[in-house]
């Protein structure tokens, strides 16, 4: 094995170490032959956070401390992130989330907050389990069934040299890739976001690219056409500096479900969450005290 294609040696940062005096557990749900990592911060009606396909359940640090003040914040590691460790199966996520759902909190509705991919298992989930879920806030969701997006030149070739990259097991460059197209923005200067938020999007990544296979997911993608099935509120952000089409895809959820609103995130990419913890964390207060 070359040194470029050794998983990066890296120190966790745990984004929960500083949740101080607030009832917080580290949990195993059992879905199918996976061992689901589960953090619950607080009491109360749940909130469930769900990460993008670039991150783990630590990018909802802040939010998960914030919110677990009053609610029960719920963050997990889907299969193939993070500390959950998974047989390679055919599953469903959607169904690993209602795991997560019922085992936690008994089966009562929750509020999803969910990113990018798991945006995309949020509004699945909404559409098949309809009484287990309160409300939604998503931030720059896929949706499964969504016609493919038609990029710029640059952003095309970035995507190829990282499919190029993961095939290749060339960690660190995929990683330098992943970086460029979903921390700093595809359009931006390389290195836009630095610091702790740079640093676990690194960890979080490194982590995902030496676990072994998961298995296929086998949910159909049912969403894009039936978004408006979907009546419950519903919070939908998304970066400025995301990708065009991904900001355009966001504002068509917000304007297609029965109940949705739309609000930018002004210089960020595809991670507010980590760019601007403070103004999603209140986004999203503010959205749970209006329902």
């Amino acid at each position: 094995m070359t040194p470029e294609t050794k998983r990066p040696a890296h120190r966790v940062f745990s984004p929960f170490s500083d949740i101080g005096q607030l009832m917080k557990n580290s949990i195993l749900v059992t879905s199918g032959r996976a061992a689901l990592a589960t953090e619950v911060v607080g009491s109360g009606d749940p909130i469930v956070f769900l990460h993008a396909r670039v991150a783990d359940r630590r990018m909802w640090g802040h939010q998960m401390r914030e919110t677990g003040a009053t609610l029960q914040a719920i963050a997990y590691d889907r299969r193939g992130f993070g500390e959950t460790t998974a047989e390679a199966e055919s599953h469903s996520s959607v169904e690993d989330l209602i795991a997560v759902i019922k085992s936690v909190s008994n089966g009562a509705p929750a509020i999803l907050v969910a990113c990018s991919q798991g945006g995309g298992i949020a509004l699945d989930a909404a559409l098949r389990y309809p009484s287990h879920v309160r409300a939604l806030v998503l931030v720059a969701p896929n949706v499964t069934g969504a016609p493919k997006m038609v990029h710029a030149p640059q952003v095309d070739d970035l995507i190829a040299r990282l499919a190029d990259a993961e095939a290749s097991s060339h960690f660190e460059e995929a990683i330098a890739i992943r970086t460029r197209l979903w921390l700093d923005g595809p359009l931006q200067h390389e290195g836009r976001v630095n610091g702790k938020a740079r640093k676990l999007f690194d960890e979080m990544n490194a982590v995902a690219l030496g676990l072994p296979p998961a298995g296929m997911n086998t949910d159909a993608p049912i969403a894009y056409g039936r978004l408006e099935e979907i009546s419950v509120p519903t919070l939908v952000m998304c970066g400025e500096l995301d990708l065009p089409g991904i900001q355009e895809r966001s504002r068509y959820v917000a304007n297609t479900v029965s109940d949705g609103i739309f609000h930018p995130i002004s210089g960020t990419a595809h991670l507010p969450s980590l760019e601007r913890p403070e103004e999603v964390t209140g986004r999203i207060v503010d959205f749970i005290g209006s329902l």
